[in-house]
């Protein structure tokens, strides 16, 4: 009986070494700079700041503004603030500790459901890159990778940048993968639901029981809504969506918005100025939620727990509770999960 030689006895002599056939997974964070000092606060402010997707002004004046102003006092002042929440027992990042943490408990969650997947994690602004993780995904025999931007809502500053530097690498492969990337998943069933579940559960350990529970999104330039960025439309469903799973009325549910950034006038109503004007009303009882970020960060850690809670409490508020991001809990990963296994149809 004759047995077929395997296809590599076909390669002629000297044929490079090639693996294919695996399916990467990406998943991708904004980003996190390399340490708190000076020059890695302004490497990665640098490269995040100059990013056209982020800031939608005059390259020249911009170029000046951001060389000659931003980049001389601001990585200081953000650098401090990155040492508040700092992960001193890794030297890194609360960000990527725990998006680190995402990937690795999806890997295992996905060994089930196809062997030859891989899941990887990045960063658009900083370490892991984005180049650096889809090279190591192609080296492992992945030529079907897909992209998954945390961002449960979609802008062009964050979802639309990671394709844009996705795409930009790709441009530089000459075996370029397959690629998908996977959708927003603002509305999604298992992501409201695990939202819903981790307010409960967080409002149940509170010593005290909140008269105001506001879920507070990055804000973005008022302008980019009306040049057609989705952004807004879908955080309005989000808490739509999150407020009738939790049972809240206008009465006590709020949306409003937060870091915003420069002169311009951003999405309203502002967090910061949402929590002083409660506290002033007489509120004194006030938690938070930050449902459109995947895991906590100098956003949710430092500005809303440290910066809007002395805010709410200067003002006359006296209890004030930050509450977790999903990041990688159980209900966390299965959001992920929920969203990639929809996404692999057809290859795993």
């Amino acid at each position: 009986m004759n047995v077929a030689a395997p296809p590599e006895s076909f390669r002629p002599a000297g044929h490079p070494a090639a693996r294919g056939g695996r399916i990467g997974v990406l998943i991708v964070n904004l980003g996190t700079p390399d340490a708190t000092d000076y020059w890695s606060m302004r490497r990665y402010l640098k490269e995040f700041l100059s990013d056209r997707r982020v800031i939608e002004v005059n390259r020249v004046v911009w170029w000046l503004v951001l060389n000659l102003i931003i980049l001389t006092t601001r990585p200081g002042r953000k650098g401090r603030d990155y040492d508040k929440i700092w992960n001193r027992a890794r030297d890194e990042s609360p960000l990527k500790t725990i998006t680190r943490s995402q990937a690795e408990k999806l890997g295992a969650a996905l060994a089930s459901l196809d062997p030859r997947i891989t899941v990887d994690w990045a960063m658009r602004y900083g370490n892991p890159s984005i180049a650096s993780r889809l090279a190591a995904l192609q080296q492992q025999g992945c030529d079907r990778i897909l992209v998954m931007p945390l961002y449960p809502q979609y802008a062009a500053a964050t979802t639309a940048t990671v394709c844009d530097e996705v795409f930009r690498v790709l441009e530089t492969m000459r075996w370029q993968p397959t690629l998908r990337v996977a959708p927003p998943y603002h509305d999604h069933p298992v992501y409201i639901d695990a939202v819903a579940r981790g307010v409960k559960t967080a409002l149940e350990g509170l010593p005290f029981t909140p008269d105001v529970l506001i879920a507070s999104f990055h804000g973005m330039p008022e302008k980019y809504l009306h040049a057609g960025d989705p952004y807004y439309c879908q955080c309005a469903k989000t808490a739509r969506l999150l407020g009738a799973a939790l049972g809240r009325g206008d009465a006590d549910f709020m949306m409003t918005f937060q870091s915003r950034f420069g002169t311009d006038e951003w999405l309203k109503p502002y967090t910061d100025m949402t929590v002083k004007g409660l506290a002033e009303r007489g509120v004194k009882n006030l938690a938070v939620v930050t449902p459109g970020f995947a895991a906590d960060c100098l956003e949710t850690l430092e500005e809303i727990a440290m910066e809007n809670a002395k805010f709410f409490r200067d003002a006359g508020g006296e209890n004030f509770a930050a509450i977790p991001c999903l990041n990688d809990s159980d209900g966390g990963i299965a959001v992920i999960r929920a969203v990639v296994e929809n996404e692999l149809k057809g290859w795993a």
